[in-house]
């Protein structure tokens, strides 16, 4: 009987091990699928934009409007952007749409944000980092601004506005106070992310990055391409290297990094378009 027990006790345990041994490649890889999802859903909304001349799209997907706002006044797409049966509320269609109308007024908003900051940013207040710097649910949106690769360290990551705890759970954030990733110079986009987060991988392998290799930023009007030029570990309360530089355009990846005694530091990514 004894035996018994025991071989039994012996291969829950021997089950238990196995299961944390494949959790973290499991989980990780699960992470990486959401991540990919996301990143395919914001392709596919740029797939859907619609112009005022898109008469032939705008009759297959029962819309009339030229913007979002528009449109949900008509009752023609959701508060998500989706297509919409005028009558019943059901989805007629899989991907939300969006408006090139919505998309051009936040690039002129995206610009004018970086203006707004750029004569103003004196110390960065890392206090407002959780704030978004513009409300993207208001240009027929979701959250995501874009999304951030490095090839060296296969990495692929939607990046949110507003370093959120929330938002932080999915991806990468723009810190508030800090430059929008639109092609422009006389900016320094500064872009968060966690690092030994359980069942994801966000910036744990940017330690691996090295000078020379590229990271880019996908947004809704282009691709950037920026070279790392400087990595370093820094405290929490040293901003400098997230101020924006004259004449020059950067991106700056940050994570934590231990500092002992339960304590943390930054480590950080300076990448500079050429």
């Amino acid at each position: 009987m004894w035996k018994k027990v025991l071989v039994v006790i012996a291969i829950l345990m021997l089950l238990t091990g196995i299961g944390f041994l494949l959790f973290p490649p499991v989980s990780n890889c699960v992470g990486q699928q959401n991540a990919d999802s996301l990143i395919e859903k914001y392709d596919k909304v740029l797939d859907n934009v619609i112009t005022e001349e898109d008469a032939a799209l705008k009759e297959e997907l029962g819309v009339t409007a030229d913007s979002f706002e528009e449109a949900r006044e008509k009752g023609e797409v959701d508060e998500e952007g989706y297509p919409i049966d005028i009558v019943t509320g059901e989805r007629t269609y899989s991907y939300p749409i969006t408006f090139q109308n919505d998309l051009n007024r936040l690039y002129e908003d995206s610009k004018a944000y970086n203006a707004s900051i750029l004569y103003h940013q004196g110390t960065v207040d890392t206090a407002d980092f959780r704030k978004a710097a513009l409300n993207l649910s208001s240009y027929g949106l979701s959250n995501v601004y874009g999304y951030l690769s490095a090839p060296a360290i296969d990495m692929d990551l939607p990046v949110y506005l507003g370093a959120s705890d929330y938002m932080m759970n999915f991806g990468a954030a723009q810190l508030y106070g800090t430059s929008l990733p639109i092609d422009e110079k006389n900016t320094n986009v500064c872009i968060a992310g966690h690092t030994g987060y359980i069942g994801r991988i966000f910036f744990d392998n940017i330690r691996s990055l090295r000078k020379g290799d590229t990271i880019s930023f996908s947004n809704y009007w282009e691709t950037i391409d920026y070279k790392v030029i400087d990595y370093k570990i820094i405290t929490p309360i040293q901003t400098e290297d997230f101020i924006i530089q004259p004449n020059r355009q950067l991106i700056t990846l940050i994570t934590c990094t231990p500092a002992g005694h339960g304590q943390f530091n930054r480590y950080i990514v300076i990448a500079e378009k050429e």
